[in-house]
């Protein structure tokens, strides 16, 4: 069996790259989220706005292939700014878990100096378990 491409329903185009693979074993590659919506239209000028984004995209992803957010193992974050993510802890773990609710997967965390879309405060990857 081959990996299935998820994209979910209504997304605008993914050009070049995959949101999701999931494998045929039930593990799901989550490709790098970004703070863009479904129309890759930065609506969030600001780091929580944009990460709650990136959080909303990768569930999305994972609904798209028939899990739910619980079924996410591992979070992977690339930050721009290390004092706007350190400044923010309080609102950061408000809106982590309006999004993700009291599931805390194994998470990494990387200071970096840029990202390809210039907007973007924030990418965040992501694998889950897809039960099947």
């Amino acid at each position: 069996m081959t990996p299935e491409t998820i994209h979910p329903e209504g997304w605008a185009p993914a050009l070049g790259y995959a949101n999701g693979m999931l494998m045929p074993d039930g593990t799901l590659h989550i490709g790098g989220q970004i703070g863009w919506n479904k129309d890759k239209i930065f609506e969030a000028k600001d780091f929580i706005g944009q990460m709650e984004q990136c959080l909303r995209n990768i569930v999305e992803v994972v609904r798209a292939a028939g899990g739910a957010p619980e079924h996410i193992g591992r979070l992977t974050w690339y930050v721009k700014d290390k004092s706007d993510y350190m400044a923010n802890q309080r609102a950061i773990g408000d809106a982590y878990r309006g999004v993700m609710g009291r599931h805390f997967p194994a998470m990494s965390l990387l200071v970096i100096s840029d990202l390809l879309e210039d907007e973007a405060l924030i990418e965040i990857e992501a694998t889950a378990f897809i039960p099947r």
